[in-house]
């Protein structure tokens, strides 16, 4: 498939293109430092903004599907973090709209996922204090998953991870979920980011979710 990626540099995305690219498929890596990836002959970097509706629709036009691994960054003491990440989404939305690519795929994160309670996993007790100074940008990103929600007229997927996502191995085994957080038999929460991108690639290669959220882990 020829298969835009936005974000092909990122700690999710770098792993996403490895994926697709070892599968046999045509990628345009849509990033902000071209420079920053290695030559591939099924590889085609492009420098974009990706706040430039018109020029971004131009240049997803034409592809199979579109992966989004936008993320302006996690910076803990940028107060306009989550605004960044909201007005990037909204841009990309646009131009997936505007290009007419018929498939988008979205990165996503396990905040908005629930609980046995009903509770969302980012508002919960059980949200690692760790990760608390980077709440805003985690916010960032389950504001997509809730712009997505808004939009019926094209086939989305929001791809979310279990709690923790992190190097490991990659074992092309994971669960699928929908709406509420995965645990192992050990009550963990996790998957590795190589067996994310293989969920990622399956669920593109073959489709099995429209105009929803899904999350995968072990």
């Amino acid at each position: 498939m020829k298969v835009a990626l936005i974000g092909a540099t990122g700690f999710v995305g770098s792993k996403v293109q490895a994926e697709a690219l070892a599968r046999g498929h045509q990628v345009t890596a849509i990033v902000r430092k071209p420079d920053a990836l290695e030559p591939n002959p099924s590889l085609t970097p492009i420098k974009a903004d990706i706040h430039d509706v018109d020029q971004l629709a131009h240049l997803l036009s034409g592809h199979d599907a579109i992966i989004d691994a936008f993320n302006p960054g996690r910076e803990r003491n940028d107060p306009d973090i989550f605004e960044q990440h909201v007005a990037g989404h909204k841009a990309v939305i646009a131009a997936v709209k505007k290009s007419g690519v018929p498939r988008f795929l979205a990165v996503g994160g396990a905040a908005s996922l629930k609980l046995p309670s009903g509770e969302e996993f980012l508002d919960s007790d059980q949200f690692p204090p760790q990760f608390a100074p980077n709440k805003p940008a985690i916010r960032g990103t389950r504001a997509l998953y809730y712009l997505l929600k808004e939009e019926p007229d094209f086939d989305w997927v929001f791809v979310a991870p279990s709690a923790i996502l992190e190097p490991g191995a990659r074992t092309g085994s994971y669960r699928t979920g929908t709406d509420y957080l995965l645990t192992d038999e050990k009550g963990e929460s996790r998957i590795s980011l190589e067996d994310y991108a293989v969920a990622m690639i399956d669920e593109l290669e073959q489709p099995k979710h429209h105009n929803q959220r899904f999350t995968v882990g072990y």
